[in-house]
């Protein structure tokens, strides 16, 4: 691919770990000429580093800690090399930079994917660089950093042994390193920070031995979570605790109708309020500069303003009409189809998920300060890069003037990739120069101006012959996640074929001779965006609800039917469908007021089956138990991993029995939690997680537990009650216990 773009060092120092006689190693030590150094596309370039100075060993991580645990296990991975134990490493967010680009956004993971060729991967792998990937999401963190991270840590240990080497004139073979030291064979330690400076001057290896990972003393172990205590005392700094000098504090209020403009306003009355220092115009509404949050948030309320209507339909009803209308014209994509599935099949079904927020426990928050032409950012975020090209456009600056802090979040989700919240705080803060504000959207704010999970439509079908599925007809309908994005993007009107619409659908390891799965892009223009799971959410559960439909209709067990289907075309997936009916002790005897139901889905690499078990008490059901299975190829934190599948299922309980936003005059009626519910401890399973490890990788574990949720659930309540659930939320059809 010849030289990529050009890098200035100043893209590669972070703040107050890139001190004084600090050094930084990648898998290619950073280029010490201070100007504009190229970096060679060919083989892993560009690669987060470690920071070692006098207070020991900083670990530079690309990816955002939003609760998921992230941090630790990138860090634990440079860490094994640097034969640091983890307690004694610290942990930074590298700033805005392609170094940090995630590869593995644009590598596949479905079932069948088989390894790229080497320029095909080159390719795809550097792709991200050029678009300015820095994201995290996609359930690919640890994807992207595997073996990144870890040749960070290898190059550094070996430069540093090398140093140690020079100075003590001994032989490697006399050295080992320890804890964050090199000792000798006869018993002498350099510290680490001893040794930076000279190992500054040394060139990394291209190529660093790596352990082996019988050897690995962290990878393959639970560890103490990084940010446990502090997140526990109090003491994490997430976007709301950050405070500087003359601080102010301002909200938004912004057109209820989404994507409608803000004809006029009267800020007279909140003008008049003590301690309000400015009303500003943001175009699609106001913020409100005040001295503190709560008394910003009560000014906005008072500004009379004039709205203009949304351009989409007012009622939910309507916009569901919309979504249907899709079907009438040509699909945006076939995502799979072969054989011959004719005018479909004499088995069918219709089911329909709704519009959800993401409902982060934090509200959207930034600080921002704008002084002498930039602007400096904090921010909890999940695309630096995107957030500082965003505002520079925003504020008619260069991307160099953008400084970005990405702080810890309270919860992402995906919702914290759509950064113009970000961009909204720089405005504010270009308005108010020299002065610090912390912008807090209010509750009902957030929610009601999400960039939301889309409402959906699907039209399945399905012929049985002999008990197996010989043809299968699946239309999925909804509004294109990827024709925003793009359009948001480049600023021009696109419809790209879009994956997200079938996937969870179209890219499940059935064996069927004759199937088709089309999507279709309704032309809805209610912001939408990446929902834990995107498309698989939704499509899970029309999928796994109809094979369960299928297997019934077939006179077959749940189980057995779908082994028979998946384990031609893919063997791990059928392993973990087989481990979950064992240890949930499937088909064994049951009361008559316990229900259960399977479901199974592969996402971001890994496969997931879950049995869920309710039980009827008084007249109201109860979630008693879920089993889940899973493979993620290698569980570099077991208890992690475990901990993000837990996650992922209860967050896909809440969507399937309480989760929906809808539409009154065009604006979103749920603003807070007694509108938008989530399922409470009381409610929540017993769990039980088995890991299987089929690969020497990892894959995702963020978000593959939440698609087979809602499906299991939702087939769990037809074996209690007899009645099938083909709409969500399901708390309309069924009485839950709270």
């Amino acid at each position: 691919m010849g030289k990529l773009r050009t890098f200035t060092r100043r893209s590669f120092l972070v703040g107050s770990v890139a001190v004084a006689g600090g050094v930084a190693f990648g898998t290619y030590q950073v280029m010490r000429d201070p100007k504009a150094p190229e970096i060679d596309a060919e083989g892993v370039v560009l690669n987060p580093w470690v920071v070692i100075d006098s207070r020991g060993v900083t670990v530079i991580v690309p990816r955002a800690e939003m609760g998921q645990g992230v941090q630790t296990t990138l860090a634990a991975l440079a860490a094994e090399e640097l034969e640091v134990p983890l307690d004694q490493i610290r942990v930074e967010h590298g700033p805005p930079g392609e170094a940090y680009a995630n590869g593995a956004l644009m590598i596949g993971r479905e079932h069948d994917a088989g390894p790229p060729s080497r320029i095909g991967g080159a390719v795809m792998g550097e792709m991200p660089k050029i678009l300015g990937l820095q994201v995290t999401g996609g359930s690919t963190s640890t994807v992207d950093a595997f073996d990144k991270m870890r040749h960070a840590g290898a190059a550094a240990r070996e430069v540093l042994m090398l140093a140690a080497s020079e100075r003590l004139g001994l032989g490697l073979d006399q050295l080992r390193a320890e804890g964050g030291e090199i000792v000798t064979t006869d018993g002498r330690r350099l510290a680490y920070g001893e040794l930076a400076e000279d190992a500054a001057r040394l060139a990394p290896p291209k190529a660093p031995r790596l352990k082996r990972p019988e050897d690995w003393v962290l990878l393959g172990k639970s560890q103490p979570r990084l940010d446990q205590v502090p997140k526990a005392t109090g003491t994490a700094t997430y976007a709301t605790d950050i405070r500087l000098p003359e601080m102010r504090f301002a909200t938004v209020r912004r057109n209820p109708q989404l994507g409608g403009e803000m004809r006029g306003f009267d800020a007279s009355a909140a003008e008049a309020m003590a301690g309000v220092e400015a009303v500003i115009d943001i175009g699609d509404g106001i913020a409100v500069v005040a001295t503190n949050t709560w008394l910003a948030m009560q000014a906005a309320e008072a500004v009379e303003i004039d709205w203009g209507p949304a351009p989409y339909p007012e009622t939910t009803q309507a916009v569901f009409e919309r979504i249907a209308a899709a079907f009438d014209d040509k699909p945006n994509i076939t995502a799979h189809e072969a054989g011959d599935v004719g005018s479909g099949g004499d088995i069918a079904a219709d089911y329909r998920a709704p519009y959800l927020a993401h409902a982060t426990m934090e509200p959207m928050t930034a600080t921002a300060l704008w002084r002498d032409g930039a602007v400096e950012l904090w921010v909890g975020n999940q695309a630096p890069i995107m957030l500082q090209n965003d505002t520079a456009k925003a504020l008619g600056i260069k991307p160099e003037a953008v400084t970005v802090h990405t702080t810890i979040m309270g919860g992402g989700f995906g919702r914290r990739s759509n950064v113009e919240f970000g961009v909204i705080a720089a405005r504010i803060a270009q308005a108010r120069p020299g002065v610090p504000v912390a912008v807090t959207w209010s509750r009902e704010e957030d929610m009601r101006h999400d960039h939301y999970r889309p409402g959906a439509l699907a039209r399945m079908s399905a012929t049985l012959e002999a008990g197996r599925i010989s043809r299968l007809s699946a239309d999925l309908a909804s509004p294109s996640i990827m024709g925003q994005t793009m359009e948001a993007m480049v600023g021009l009107p696109i419809t790209p074929a879009d994956r997200t619409i079938t996937e969870g659908a179209a890219d499940q390891p059935y064996a069927i001779d004759n199937i088709r799965v089309r999507g279709f892009a309704a032309d809805v223009t209610i912001p939408v965006g990446f929902w834990r799971s995107v498309g698989n959410s939704q499509n899970a559960f029309f999928w796994e609800s109809f094979i369960d439909e299928l297997a019934h209709e077939a006179g077959a067990d749940p189980v057995e039917f779908r082994l028979a289907h998946v384990r031609p075309a893919h063997g791990p997936s059928a392993d973990v469908i087989e481990r979950v009916a064992e240890i949930s002790d499937w088909g064994g005897e049951k009361p008559s007021n316990v229900g259960r139901g399977v479901a199974f889905t592969h996402s971001f690499g890994t496969p997931v089956a879950e049995v869920v078990e309710v039980v009827e008490e008084d007249g109201l059901i109860r979630l008693a138990r879920c089993w889940i299975a899973a493979d993620p190829g290698l569980a570099l934190d077991p208890r992690n991993v475990e901990a993000q599948l837990t996650g992922g299922a209860v967050f896909g309980f809440s969507a399937a029995i309480h989760g929906e936003i809808t539409f009154e005059g065009g604006a979103v009626v749920e603003g807070n939690f007694p509108d938008y519910e989530a399922l409470r401890m009381a409610g929540c399973p017993r769990f039980e997680v088995a890991l299987l490890a089929s690969g020497d990788r990892p894959q995702g574990v963020g978000e593959p537990g939440t698609p087979p949720a809602a499906p299991a659930l939702a087939n769990a309540l037809f074996d209690l009650t007899g009645k099938r659930a083909r709409t969500l939320p399901l708390w309309r059809e069924f009485d839950f216990a709270t």
